[in-house]
């Protein structure tokens, strides 16, 4: 009998800017550890809520979101990436994580979250927008007309509830976050501990 491969969940929010270069380095990193992903979105504003924010930490503490954006862009050109901080920021994410989870279930959540993240930091683009994400599903030559409507679904919109939920009971507290072996890793500097940690 094939022994399963050892899993990593990967915990992320579209709004989020850490997650889009979490995102795009993920699945090549975790093939080559032999780490199957777990592809979790959540929405982190009631997480945020939660400890009294009603927004980005980013937004809260001016000095921290410059140096965000400066470390972004950084970042994005070491790895190849287009960067741009989108306006507004943060951006509202609900419609695309629904969306994402109607793909956890049809099996395109990992190109759809890419292309999600690549529009919204790369593009500029306003992944509120029905017709964006339209065009992102488009562009996978995926059904936009008999998806969207799914996101409008009641078993949907409590999936995604019940989705951040479980983030809020594993403590996750921001994104990209992994939860490996047990542990709960945060940050996407924490993705290659995380990975090997799935193995030890």
């Amino acid at each position: 009998m094939t022994t399963p491969k050892p899993k990593i969940q990967f915990w992320y929010e579209f709004a989020s800017t850490y997650s889009y270069l979490a995102a795009m380095r993920i699945e090549p990193l975790a093939a080559a550890a032999g780490v199957a992903v777990e592809w979790k979105p959540f929405l982190l504003g009631p997480i945020f809520h939660a400890q009294g924010w009603d927004t980005s930490p980013f937004n809260l503490y001016p000095a921290k979101g410059r140096y965000m954006a400066r470390d972004l862009e950084r970042l994005a050109a070491e790895r190849g990436l287009a960067f741009a901080l989108p306006e507004p920021f943060p951006q509202n994410s609900l419609l695309a994580a629904r969306l994402a989870l109607v793909g956890a279930e049809e099996g395109w959540i990992a190109p759809f979250t890419r292309a999600v993240f690549t529009a919204e930091f790369a593009d500029g683009a306003q992944i509120a927008d029905r017709g964006v994400l339209a065009s992102l599903l488009e562009g996978l030559r995926l059904d936009a007309s008999q998806l969207l409507p799914r996101i409008d679904q009641p078993q949907i919109k409590e999936r995604l509830k019940q989705q951040t939920a479980e983030a809020q009971q594993l403590g996750i507290f921001g994104a990209p976050s992994f939860v490996s072996g047990g542990e709960l890793f945060w940050g996407d500097d924490r993705l290659e501990q995380a990975l090997a940690w799935a193995n030890r």
